[in-house]
């Protein structure tokens, strides 16, 4: 039959009745729509073979039930109770690294874990409070800086750390780090601020046949742990950068939220990213890009924030985060430089390299074992792709502490077997749980950047 012999298409409408309703399967809602997400796991369980927690707990019931199984159960079931298995979770990301399908997977878990937290754990409970406490680091670690010397001889102190296990379920066994003397930002003020950290920038561009007036200019997100108890990474991030001629700001910032997520506390770590977006979206605006020395507060910036978060400014300044090293990896000639360093007396020496889970996601687990391959004088061996079992706060928990332990192991066999006995890390949790395991010194990337190109 021809074209124009077919006959016209009428379609004629449903008989639907007058009763019918269509059924809404999945009702609009205020927060991310997550369905894309669940629809695109098709069970391979590969999240489930990635995790730590789930290959030394038999009971864990891993990502995959955590994050899609999880989320549809929410959607078609009113009456469904979150899995008080979602705090056995300990935000490593590596179901996210290792999905074949780009699920969110640790979006998920947050958001699962944020709703437990806010709609079934009890306010009154030690756990809950103990855990606020883990989470808002940066509020104990403000005060504990007041009077620093006393605070590390009393949190160390044997009748108080046991009075902490029994009472608020924080292990003995892990001994506190200590709070430095003089926190990073008094340091940086003390040193003249950005004002006079532009005259170094403009110096250095000199030296380096650099036009002086060159756009390099950056915002450096700290953290808490480099403010607080590492300020010697925080000011090697500030002399490497200027030796390579930029300009450095310190904004306003809070905590990144990173242990607040892992803890279900979203609001804390929504007004914690609400301050640090405005803070950091205004300087990109102005041409300065957000750089962090800690691989799980560029994760959070570039990452979790985005995905929990609708925050005017949000993704750019997600779009304009990096990692200290991966930053100048990009900009710089850091292979030639280091090619023609050395590196003499204290960190002339071998290092074992953990890469952490956070920086995996963000596919930096190399960098560090690339960089400082011709670097004379230092060998650095990479320990394997294992978890260290702390991931933050999950380690800080005595009912925890076991099974971090039982994660680290196989970290800590592979450091005792390397050359060295000197540990290197980007995360400073991970740091916590390597000098534990084998009683390492740990140093940051940067120090061992600083002492082999700045003089």
């Amino acid at each position: 039959m021809s074209d124009a012999e077919d006959p016209p298409f009428d379609p004629v409408a449903p008989n639907t009745g007058d009763s019918y309703e269509p059924v809404d399967v999945f009702p609009d809602s205020d927060d991310f729509d997550l369905r894309p997400g669940a629809d695109s796991c098709y069970k391979c369980s590969i999240c489930d073979t990635n995790c730590p927690v789930a290959e030394v707990d038999d009971d864990f019931p891993g990502p995959k039930f955590q994050g899609p199984e999880q989320w549809r159960l929410k959607q078609t079931d009113d009456d469904y109770e979150i899995d008080d298995s979602i705090t056995e979770c300990s935000n490593c990301m590596r179901c996210d690294d290792g999905c074949p399908s780009g699920v969110p997977l640790s979006q998920m878990h947050n958001t699962a874990r944020g709703q437990y937290v806010d709609e079934q754990m009890s306010k009154f409970s030690i756990t809950y409070w103990r855990n606020r406490i883990l989470a808002n680091y940066r509020t104990s670690a403000r005060l504990a800086s007041i009077f620093p010397r006393t605070a590390n001889f009393v949190m160390n102190f044997g009748p108080v750390r046991w009075v902490m296990d029994k009472t608020m379920g924080i292990p003995n066994e892990r001994d506190f780090p200590a709070f430095a003397t003089e926190t990073f930002r008094k340091w940086w003020q003390k040193q003249g601020g950005a004002d006079a950290s532009r005259q170094r920038a403009r110096e250095a561009r000199k030296r380096r046949g650099e036009p002086e007036d060159a756009d390099k200019k950056i915002a450096y997100f700290h953290g808490c742990y480099s403010n607080y108890n590492t300020p010697e990474v925080a000011k090697a991030l500030v002399s490497v950068y200027e030796h390579f001629g930029y300009e450095v700001v310190v904004p306003e910032q809070r905590c990144s939220g990173t242990p607040m997520f892992a803890n279900g506390m979203l609001d804390d770590a929504r007004r914690g990213a609400e301050v640090n977006v405005a803070s950091f979206a205004d300087l990109v605006e102005q041409g300065y890009d957000a750089i962090a020395s800690c691989t799980s507060c560029s994760m959070a910036l570039r990452k979790e924030y985005p995905e929990l978060f609708d925050i005017e400014g949000v993704d750019t300044v997600a779009e304009h985060t990096f990692e200290s090293i991966e930053y100048l990896r990009i900009h710089e000639d850091l292979k030639g430089e280091i090619e023609q360093a050395d590196v003499s007396e204290d960190l002339a020496r071998e290092f074992a390299y953990h890469a952490p889970c956070h920086a995996r996601n963000q596919g930096l687990e190399r960098q560090a074992v690339e960089l400082f391959r011709d670097l004379d004088n230092v060998e650095v061996e990479d320990v394997g792709e294992s978890c260290s079992g702390i991931s933050g706060t999950y380690g800080w928990k005595s009912e925890k502490y076991e099974k971090s332990m039982k994660i680290g192991e196989e970290m800590f066999d592979h450091m005792e077997d390397a050359e060295g006995t000197t540990g290197m890390t980007e995360c400073p949790t991970c740091a916590m749980q390597m000098e534990h395991g084998t009683g390492y010194e740990i140093r940051h990337p940067l120090e061992l950047l600083e002492a082999a190109l700045v003089e």
